[in-house]
Order: C-alpha cells, then sequence, then structure tokens
C-alpha cells in the first residue's frame, strides 16, 4: 500500500492474539500501530490523550468496556475514524450491533495477512469490507425468503457489472479502472444502485447480490 502512513491501533483483551495482529501490522508496508488497548475504556484514554488513529481494529467482547460502546464513543470524539470489528467464528450475532455503532468492517479471527491488508485499503478509502465467511450468515440473518422473487430489473448493464465489483469487495478507483471509466462516473452508479436496489449499506447490497445470484458463496 502505497502512500502515507496508515496509523492504526489495535483494541483487544487478548494479549497474545492483540500482540500478534500488532506484529502482522507493522509488516505491512505503510502501516505503523501507534497504540494498544486491552479493553474498550482504555482505548478511549488513549483517544482522549491526543492520539489519532486512521483505524482501529476492535474487538467485541472485552470487559470494562465492550467494542460496541466504544465504538459509539470514540466516532463522537473523531468522527472519520474508521473502525474494523474482530470477532470469534460464531459470534456474529454481534455483526448488526457493530455496524449500527459505525463500525466499517468485520472480520473474524481467522485472517490472514492479505485479508488484513484488503480491508485495510477498503476501508481506508471509505468503503465497507466484510469478511466472505460472514455472506452464508447475512444470508440466514437478514434473507427473506418472501423476498426470493425479487428481480433486478430497472439496472441497467453498467450498473449491474458495478454492483458485481462493489460485492466483491473493490473500492470506487478500482472499480473505475477496471471498467475504463472514471470514479466520478462510478459515484453516481453506485448511488444509483443503493436507491434502486433499497439497500441502506454494504450489508444490504451483498444480500441483494446473493439473492440475485450475482455471486457465490
Amino acid at each position: 500500500m502505497a502512500g502515507k502512513i496508515i496509523k492504526i491501533i489495535t483494541v483487544d483483551d487478548h494479549q497474545i492474539f492483540r500482540q500478534g495482529l500488532t506484529m502482522i501490522l507493522n509488516r505491512l508496508d505503510n502501516v505503523e500501530v501507534i497504540a494498544q488497548a486491552a479493553d474498550g475504556k482504555e482505548f478511549l484514554d488513549i483517544l482522549k490523550s491526543g492520539i489519532n488513529p486512521d483505524i482501529v481494529f476492535m474487538d467485541i467482547r472485552m470487559p470494562l468496556m465492550n467494542g460496541i460502546e466504544a465504538t459509539k464513543a470514540a466516532l463522537k470524539i473523531h468522527p472519520k475514524l474508521k473502525i474494523i470489528a474482530i470477532s470469534m467464528f460464531g459470534e456474529e450475532e454481534n455483526l448488526e450491533n457493530m455496524i449500527k455503532a459505525g463500525a466499517k468492517g468485520f472480520l473474524l479471527k481467522n485472517i490472514n495477512r492479505d485479508e488484513i491488508e484488503h480491508a485495510i485499503r477498503q476501508v481506508i478509502s471509505n468503503s465497507n469490507y466484510y469478511s466472505t465467511e460472514l455472506l452464508p450468515y447475512f444470508t440466514k440473518k437478514y434473507l427473506n425468503p418472501a423476498e426470493q422473487g425479487k428481480t433486478l430489473s430497472g439496472l441497467t448493464k453498467r450498473e449491474l457489472d458495478v454492483l458485481k465489483l462493489i460485492a466483491h469487495g473493490y473500492t470506487n478507483k478500482e472499480i473505475a479502472e477496471k471498467l475504463f471509466i472514471s470514479k466520478r462516473t462510478v459515484d453516481g452508479h453506485r448511488a444509483n444502485i443503493f436507491d434502486k436496489t433499497d439497500s441502506k449499506n454494504v450489508v444490504e447490497l451483498l444480500i441483494f447480490a446473493i439473492k440475485n445470484k450475482l455471486i457465490k458463496i
């Protein structure tokens, strides 16, 4: 990842995992972990001390203050802060609450270096990122069987192309490069897609793509 240094804070009450994640992050190009915290309260104290990260990797289940409450409080201090939730497999019920709290991404703790790097690239570009392993949970949790017949009517061919790429995690800039169009044009298509599919966030757009067999799970 080229460009300015991306400053990160890791927040997790399990020291071994937190230090392991920190080590991986510090080995990435243009990434620097500037602080670590063992719970939400300690993390907020760090923010209030004047440290200003770009991204926070936030555990959800922690003592003193959990990741959901810490995310809400942190975004009041730094509204533009990008927070990526990290959780154990089987704890996906926290996904909805973290999205409502303002998290920009959700990763399972079995992540590898490539996925971590991809997630950082997505959220720093103002996109969302959710582990592909969560797609089956999205359909089970949110997909209404009565809506299975919803069609793609109303979307243009170009909008379908853009939708597929959004669903696979590409940023607007990357989509523009792949389709040989301007980023401004992609921005317009993206807005139209969210409006036509009645999607409020990327999760709902993913569900739409799954229902219409645009991506496989």
